[in-house]
């Protein structure tokens, strides 16, 4: 396993600012409001020959009555007891504070190792005298950086992987699932993975688009582990007024990018907007399997046909995914929710499957006797052979005599055709043509 190595502090020391410079790209949302890194997000990092990750927390307001930042305090307080090493950050501009010493007391009763990091050190000879002000917390001898300009983060590594057990740094490819939670905000994206996990784990409350970035969560089932990806809400464009915003929009298609499989929530009492089309469409594009999860459904009047009208409803708005698998749940009360992992095994089995050239072939030779290909001004389309090239998603590679005679349409009876061998449930299946002259 990766030692965990958490950044914590009092807001606006540069938590972010110090987590992106080490991880190499915006991860985290930056900004001076307080508050704005409002849950922890997650990076791999590695130094010298070192791999371990970094968990940036919201800031600690230790003695706030503010809704949120006493959530993200009791998130920081997740964080540092999952972690191995904690960065402890203070700023070297605010000097030494009341906050600084209870968030050290706290720190202090974690028994975890504590590497006291002092930022915004830009010019050693105008604050390297100030530095020694923060030997006060008592937390051994503190590293001067600046996160901002990446200065002095060699020690500063050198002493956080000093606390590292040796031997428990090798990590093997990680092939769990990864299941990204895709949606609008406020669709019950975070409660739908805090109930699956039983704990806590993401920021919830009724301020939309409280959950500003993307999370990995890891949950236990049956002995199996699958890593799941909460992100941010999509916005519709014209209402993102903030920077902030435009991040969580990148951040779902980087979500998307690095899953296996997505799962699209929808609000039972919305239906599916426009909003949730797009959404499912960055899903599509990118070839990943797909589950739509129908939640709140304890919160709709229904008789014997509701959900068949509603099924109808979901497949006619997304009618470029008709592969995609439906479940109707309610993440408060936990209803239909254990089947979500039947389905993602489904789907996660689907995407990974491979069929033997002889049997597509086989397959292929049937669908054309059964139904001839088009013809156009007295040419035929001819399909010689078919061959899968790889998988997630499965794409199919068939050789004919000319790729203009190979309509959309008859490519889609073919699909068609492979589907009802194989099912393929849950995940979007691509062709690929190519001519060869006829010998």
């Amino acid at each position: 396993m990766r030692p965990v190595v958490a950044i914590v502090g009092r807001p606006n020391v540069g938590k972010s600012t110090l987590f992106n410079s080490l991880a190499g790209e915006r991860i985290s949302i930056v900004k001076d409001t307080p508050g704005v890194t409002r849950d922890r997000i997650y990076a791999d990092v590695s130094w010298l020959d070192k791999n371990f990750t970094i968990v940036d927390t919201g800031g600690i307001e230790p003695l706030s009555d503010d809704v949120l930042l006493r959530s993200m305090r009791e998130q920081a307080e997740i964080a540092v007891s999952t972690a191995n090493v904690i960065m402890f950050l203070v700023d070297v501009r605010d000097g030494l504070v009341d906050s600084d010493y209870m968030v050290a007391d706290m720190l202090r009763k974690s028994g975890k190792p504590i590497v006291l990091v002092v930022n915004k050190v830009d010019s050693f000879e105008k604050f390297g005298n100030d530095v020694y002000e923060f030997y006060n917390l008592g937390l051994g001898d503190p590293f001067p950086v600046s996160a901002a300009s990446k200065l002095g983060f060699g020690d500063m590594l050198d002493e956080v992987v000093a606390h590292f057990d040796s031997g428990n740094t090798e990590e093997a490819e990680d092939d769990r699932p990864r299941i990204a939670i895709i949606g609008k905000p406020n669709v019950g994206k975070s409660s739908l993975i805090n109930k699956l996990l039983g704990e806590d784990r993401l920021i919830v409350s009724d301020i939309a688009g409280t959950t500003r970035d993307a999370v990995d969560t890891v949950i236990k089932r049956n002995g199996e582990e699958y890593v799941f990806i909460d992100t941010a809400g999509l916005r519709r464009k014209n209402k993102i007024k903030e920077e902030i915003e435009r991040f969580s929009i990148i951040r779902t298609v980087a979500a998307v990018e690095r899953c296996d499989v997505a799962v699209l929530v929808i609000d039972a009492t919305e239906g599916v907007t426009e909003q949730d089309a797009k959404i499912a469409g960055i899903a599509h594009e990118r070839g990943k399997g797909m589950i739509i999860v129908v939640n709140k459904w304890d919160l709709v009047e229904k008789d014997n046909k509701t959900m068949n009208t509603y099924t109808d409803d979901i497949r006619q708005r997304l009618s470029y995914m008709p592969y995609a698998q439906l479940l109707f749940v309610s993440a408060k009360s936990g209803q239909r929710l254990p089947k979500l992992f039947e389905m993602i095994d489904g789907v996660i089995a689907n995407i990974s499957l491979r069929i033997q050239t002889g049997v597509l072939n086989e397959i292929l030779a049937e669908a054309t006797a059964m139904n001839q290909p088009p013809s156009d001004k007295g040419k035929r389309l001819k399909l010689f052979y078919m061959t899968q090239v790889s998988t997630k998603p499965p794409t199919f590679v068939i050789f004919v005599n000319d790729k203009e005679l190979a309509h959309f349409s008859y490519m889609r009876y073919i699909e068609n055709k492979i589907r009802d061998a194989f099912g393929f449930a849950g995940t979007p299946i691509r062709f690929i043509t190519r001519e060869r002259k006829e010998s």
